[in-house]
């Protein structure tokens, strides 16, 4: 009599576009894979006193129980069980490709695309009856990248446009009055999907700007490294970017960065070790790659989600840049989407804008839109995730497509993103000037470490306080510009969320004194 077996919910894979298969992966390479398993139950998804990871995992993580059926299962097809982490709800199994295409009844194979050639699958994943309750996703058989980085490099070709500028992150916190603090005390998190950095090119931009060294810490994850490039068009210049912008702000706070392979798994793998790590124990996660929404399984969308759940119950804000490449997200289908995991309701979306100063004071700030090709705020409506109650009262329309979908609005905030604005970074020996959304991000993230700094408290997911406080002036309104499909306005709008930061307002929004 055969198994029963059923479909692991929202499995299902699509051919990747402008690729082609090539031939089949060596039926005896072993590989690993995640499963990710259900909850004790479900974590409050707003909390004024977070709890401990320890605790977490006694109240809100994988069953016990659910370990041997599942131990089971790998024992029958040849596979072998790695790792356990209740907290992540994760379980490692490896084994070979031929076993992994029994055990979850598919069929992989290699394809070419312009990343490279690469393991991939399509249709759904299959289990026995008895652990479809129990397994709600499996990441790890398909190797296709998955996410992009959101930072833009300013190429001195041309002229220059009338306000272009460059500044150091600690001129743009003072453009945005930043509070006074370091972070000391914070770690902030930072995830990166490839290349790396190098201390010494780390000790030259801080000697620059006159501030001390931080402590920078590598992690790997699912074998992945800080291995720099050396090319600072490669992913080389999103670690640096990210490390200095936050570094330079919050030069107190411990940085932290998770490297995971560019892979549904490596991504979800590097998320979930950062949010649960109880060594570092973050209260900050910067996230600066990402892909449109439509490109995501539904597990994955599902898991991601649940991560930063995970993270708001413990106190953790995670922060994400919404996308360089306006309201279509760098697809030609004539639709609108958003960058996921920016469109995460657990997630502080983080949209672009153009800043433009003169003798330390905002002169002009608008929407970051530099034309076709050339960058703009990513944001719109999901297609995935519902209204969250945080958004209710903020007039967020629906969606420009066919579906005309309620869905969640991003971003949540923005500020300066326009390369033409950009930042001051140095990156594999040079000097260079970056943007993007990816720049947003860690700027979130330092100014969030030193409101956890001199609050006392970590601020959590902070989207329910912000949008409360949106009518309190905590935010710089940006009301000009558009990103193609949506357009700015007073309050919240798909370009640039409720605006940007005005540090001091939110540190007194934050205060417990109020």
């Amino acid at each position: 009599m055969a198994l029963e077996r059923v479909v692991i919910r929202g499995s299902e894979r699509s051919p990747l576009p402008n690729s082609e298969p090539v031939g089949v992966p060596d039926p005896t390479e072993r590989v690993e894979v995640t499963v990710i398993l259900r909850r004790k139950a479900e974590p409050p998804s707003h909390v004024e006193e977070p709890i401990s990871r320890a605790e977490f995992a006694r109240l809100y993580g994988a069953r016990p129980e659910d370990i041997p059926p599942l131990e089971k299962f790998a024992g029958e097809n040849d596979l072998t069980v790695v790792e356990v982490d209740l907290g992540r709800r994760s379980v490692v199994l490896s084994g070979t490709i031929a076993n992994m295409n029994e055990a979850f009844g598919t069929q992989l194979r290699l394809y070419r695309c312009p990343h490279g050639v690469f393991r991939a699958r399509t249709g759904a994943l299959l289990l026995p009856a008895d652990l479809g309750s129990i397994v709600v996703g499996v990441f790890g058989l398909d190797e296709r990248p998955q996410a992009s980085t959101r930072f833009r490099r300013l190429l001195a070709i041309g002229p220059r446009a009338a306000g272009d500028t460059s500044y150091t992150p600690e001129a743009v916190a003072r453009l945005y009055d930043f509070p006074s603090g370091n972070g000391a005390g914070q770690t902030v998190a930072i995830i990166e999907l490839g290349g790396g950095y190098r201390t010494a090119d780390l000790n030259t931009y801080f000697q620059k700007l006159g501030i001390a060294m931080p402590s920078v810490t590598a992690v790997g994850v699912d074998g992945a490294l800080n291995q720099p490039a050396g090319d600072p068009n490669s992913a080389d210049g999103e670690v640096l970017l990210d490390i200095e912008v936050v570094g330079a702000i919050a030069p107190g706070a411990h940085i932290v960065a998770y490297f995971g392979p560019n892979t549904d798994q490596g991504f979800l793998d590097a998320i979930t070790t950062a949010v649960h790590d109880v060594v570092h124990k973050p209260s900050v996660v910067s996230i600066s790659w990402g892909g449109p929404e439509s490109s995501w399984t539904a597990q994955a969308l599902t898991q991601f989600d649940q991560a930063f759940q995970d993270a708001a119950a413990l106190g953790v804000t995670v922060c994400c840049a919404s996308g360089d490449d306006g309201s279509a997200d760098g697809l030609s289908d004539g639709a609108a989407h958003v960058d996921f995991p920016a469109s995460s309701p657990n997630a502080l979306g983080c949209g672009g804008t153009r800043l433009e100063s003169n003798a330390g004071k905002v002169t002009k700030e608008v929407v970051w839109n530099a034309g076709p090709g050339n960058g703009a705020s990513g944001g719109g409506i999901s297609e995935t995730f519902p209204l969250p109650s945080y958004q209710a009262g903020s007039k967020v329309p629906v969606s420009v497509n066919a579906s005309h979908f309620k869905g969640r609005g991003v971003p949540d905030v923005s500020g300066d993103a326009d390369p033409g604005t950009g930042y001051q970074i140095y990156v594999d020996g040079r000097d260079a000037v970056f943007g993007g959304t990816s720049a947003v991000a860690p700027l979130w993230a330092a100014l969030i470490a030193i409101l956890n700094q001199q609050t006392g408290k970590p601020a959590g997911r902070i989207n329910d306080k912000l949008y409360a406080a949106a009518a309190k002036k905590a935010l710089l309104d940006i009301t000009s510009g558009d990103n193609g499909a949506y357009k700015a306005g007073p309050g919240w709008d798909a370009c640039t969320g409720l605006g940007s930061p005005d540090g001091a307002v939110l540190l007194a929004l934050l205060s417990p004194a109020t």
